[in-house]
């Protein structure tokens, strides 16, 4: 699995934040973690020149590196990062390298210093089990980056929820979807994305489907927990809303059926109490027979060795 397939821990709409640069001054740096391709329009020009969706620094005339600090929305550890050039040809950086930090001290270099090309997109995994709150993009010696990706998985403080029910699911706490039958229109992992989708495409939708069966994902949970409250929203899906959906608890190589076959609604969210479930790892969301979901909350309360 490609590390491209975990969350982006710096997404702006998952909480980051650019919170420092040494010079923006053709374009800003908030653009790094905004989600989305970047776009680009020609011959579009303000006051600074050639608008860019992305971060530009001016032409450096002495010694040194232009820098952006990024506060990731979710700490946690870095599987990888894309630094992405797109539209930047003339005036991109020539290389660059990635630091991460836990207390904005120390700076670890998890990307040494690379080589970049222009208006392009390049993948860097990173072998480092240590959980981040931050990163610092530093380019050779000035130009622009249009976005800044840094995907991996949450490591989320628990402890404030300590004698608290909490969302199990939620990729905020460290939920993560491990698996899917088919993420064709958009990732499977935004069902457990923070707030509320605002149209479908920030849900998870599937191919229609054409054969036998039916779709599915698999959600690791924060923590072995025991789940009391199922909430399946299908908001902003209309007319590809699953007609049914189920969930089956997984705990070692246990399955326990924690929601039977039950129908679902269109645009609309759905809650269920799960009455005496037992304490599960992971949790199967099956929907029949195609369709997609705009969120999956499962709330209860982590386990007490957990």
């Amino acid at each position: 699995m490609s590390f491209t397939s975990l969350p982006d821990l710096a997404l702006r709409s998952l909480g980051g934040a650019v919170i420092a640069a040494n010079d923006e001054s053709f374009a800003e740096k908030e653009s790094l973690i905004r989600p989305g391709r970047p776009g680009f329009r020609a011959e579009t020009f303000g006051n600074k020149g050639q608008v860019y969706d992305g971060w530009e620094t001016r032409r450096r005339r002495e010694p040194g590196h232009d820098w952006a600090v990024v506060r990731l929305g979710l700490p946690g550890v870095i599987r990888g990062v894309v630094i992405d050039t797109a539209w930047f040809k003339g005036n991109y950086p020539p290389h660059a390298s990635v630091e991460a930090s836990a207390d904005l001290e120390t700076w670890v270099e998890i990307v040494p210093r690379s080589e970049l090309k222009g208006d392009a997109e390049h993948l860097f995994e990173v072998d480092d089990e240590r959980r981040y709150t931050h990163v610092r993009l530093n380019i050779y010696p000035d130009g622009g980056v249009a976005r800044l990706r840094v995907h991996g998985e949450v490591r989320a403080d628990l402890s404030v929820y300590d004698g608290l029910s909490l969302d199990l699911a939620a990729l905020a706490n460290g939920g993560l979807v491990t698996s899917c039958s088919n993420q064709f229109y958009s990732s499977p992992n935004n069902v457990i994305a923070p707030g509320l989708s605002r149209h479908q495409a920030e849900g998870w939708e599937t191919a229609r489907r054409r054969t036998e069966g039916n779709d599915w994902l698999v959600i690791r949970l924060a923590g072995r927990g025991v789940i009391r409250l199922a909430e399946i929203d299908t908001t902003n899906l209309i007319y590809n809303a699953p007609g049914w959906v189920s969930l089956t608890g997984l705990d070692g190589p246990r399955e326990i059926e924690l929601l039977p076959r039950t129908p679902l609604q269109p645009d609309a969210p759905h809650r269920f109490r799960l009455t005496d479930a037992p304490p599960v790892t992971h949790v199967r969301v099956d929907i029949y027979p195609d369709g997609g979901l705009a969120r999956v909350r499962l709330h209860g309360h982590l386990t007490p060795e957990t």
